[in-house]
């Protein structure tokens, strides 16, 4: 625990939330509530390369605009004919199964409830959507943080421990073949640097956990 950046685990919290806020429909209150600025603040804390990710985001945002955005949200998210990068993790984890809500699905969804995480009510995704599962990663460092602030050793081991499953059996697994197809797909430079940001950011926290299994 002395060794812990305080300072660093708390940006890597606010980067967190605020790439999962980047997966819901964009609108104009992204830039009436200055998201990419703060952003921005939380990047530079961990590194130089997530700062310039984070400012480049927010450039890009302001240069395209909401509603060009949307258009292209709607090609990459939603469909309704060809979904190009379809943001749930049980298509790319269970690419030969057929429909939603598979075995991963499941499996996520337990994770969620074992560590106390509720879908809100007006959440109108599946609970391995995208943002769904950054948020609670969020909540996972969040907790991580709080516990390596009151040294609550048996709350950091358990969630370091629920965090590295998580992130070793599940999101680690598919946000590299689910952002690959955001850039394939995305016809606005936004939505590609969101999927390098969102790339890079998770293949640190796996890093960080401990690796891959």
């Amino acid at each position: 625990m002395q060794n812990y950046d305080h300072v660093r685990g708390a940006a890597r919290e606010s980067l967190c939330r605020f790439l999962a806020a980047c997966y819901y429909e964009p609108g104009p209150e992204f830039g009436e509530e200055r998201v990419f600025d703060s952003m921005t603040d939380a990047a530079s804390r961990i590194d130089a390369d997530f700062a310039d990710r984070a400012r480049r985001l927010g450039r890009h945002f302001s240069e395209t605009g909401p509603d060009r955005l949307l258009r292209d949200y709607t090609r990459l998210f939603l469909g309704p004919i060809d979904i190009l990068a379809k943001p749930y993790a049980s298509v790319w984890l269970e690419p030969g199964s057929s429909g939603l809500m598979q075995e991963s699905t499941m499996a996520v969804t337990a994770l969620y409830e074992e560590g106390g995480f509720d879908i809100a009510e007006d959440f109108r995704e599946l609970p391995d959507h995208i943002a769904a599962e950054l948020e609670f990663l969020y909540l996972l460092i969040n907790r991580q943080n709080q516990a390596q602030q009151s040294a609550d050793a048996p709350a950091l081991a358990e969630a370091d421990g629920l965090r590295r499953r998580f992130l070793q059996n599940h999101l680690g697994r598919w946000v590299g073949s689910f952002t690959a197809a955001m850039r394939t797909g995305a016809t606005e430079a936004f939505y590609r640097e969101l999927a390098d940001l969102t790339e890079r950011f998770v293949a640190e926290e796996v890093t960080f956990a401990g690796g891959m299994t």
